[in-house]
């Protein structure tokens, strides 16, 4: 599968010059949607030249405006495909002795940490490992399962971790202990949940800080996060697979446990001690 738009941004924004930047992140804010309208609608809402949008274009590797439209269009009709039409339309089983299932995963593991840098995420780690602030993790109906993981195992090295469970009037409720100093992290794949962007916008506006997990379209959550993990989750199959997105939250629980060493060594010793 080739490479989705937002995952060549995530593999070339560190070399754009400071307008392709704002360009880049006024697409992310608004993907696809603001990627289809016209260049100079493009630049207005970046506050950019249309020439930059232009650059910023052959940044990515299109030879012109049309076919980088047609790229966005062509991730737009995968985005909006429902279990059904994937059923319908199932991908061409693979030759091989190992299945297409297992050969797609692995493809899927390995696309999603080639578009993470090392820096993003050495950078998340950080943020939740840091103890001045309070952690809250939620997903979607498929995607709870890994918040929920992901939840206990945080909460295991450090106090303050919550998993936001039940219906979305508990949730909201949940927004009045949330601030700046705290974290969000929210697991939402295609088809998006829209009590899941509702969610994320008010905490977005009491200054919460969101880890988004989502897949290489990217939910319309993004443009309220701080940070954006684009994992792959398409396979032969009709359901996509959180797979890829697993093994990167694990990651991620590996590396705040080793910032939190010896807090965190003290803390399951005293549970031990509980039980």
């Amino acid at each position: 599968m080739i490479s989705s738009i937002a995952e060549l941004i995530a593999d070339r924004i560190g070399t754009m010059p400071a307008g392709e930047r704002r360009a880049a992140q006024t697409l992310i804010a608004s993907y696809p949607m603001i990627g289809l309208k016209t260049v100079a609608e493009f630049s207005t809402a970046a506050g950019v030249s249309s020439p930059t949008i232009l650059r910023f274009v052959a940044r990515l590797g299109f030879q012109n405006y049309p076919e980088f439209q047609s790229s966005l269009q062509d991730e737009l009709a995968a985005q909006l495909q429902s279990p059904a039409i994937r059923t319908l339309n199932p991908p061409s089983p693979g030759g091989g002795t190992v299945s297409p299932m297992l050969e797609a995963t692995l493809d899927n593991m390995r696309e999603t940490f080639r578009h993470l840098s090392d820096k993003q995420l050495a950078d998340i780690a950080a943020r939740l490992a840091d103890r001045r602030g309070k952690t809250f993790l939620i997903g979607g109906r498929f995607t709870d399962p890994l918040a929920r993981y992901m939840a206990a195992h945080l909460a295991v090295i450090q106090p303050d971790v919550f998993h936001l469970a039940g219906q979305e009037s508990m949730w909201r409720d949940r927004l009045i202990d949330m601030g700046k100093r705290d974290v969000l992290v929210i697991f939402d794949i295609r088809r998006y949940q829209d009590s899941l962007v509702r969610f994320a916008e008010k905490a977005h506006q009491r200054g919460v800080q969101i880890v988004l997990f989502t897949d290489q379209w990217l939910s319309p959550i993004a443009r309220f996060a701080r940070h954006v993990i684009a994992g792959r989750t398409a396979v032969p199959s009709a359901w996509d697979s959180s797979a890829a997105l697993f093994v990167v939250a694990e990651t991620l629980i590996g590396a705040v446990t080793r910032q939190l060493e010896a807090d965190g060594a003290k803390r399951i010793r005293e549970m031990e001690s509980l039980r």
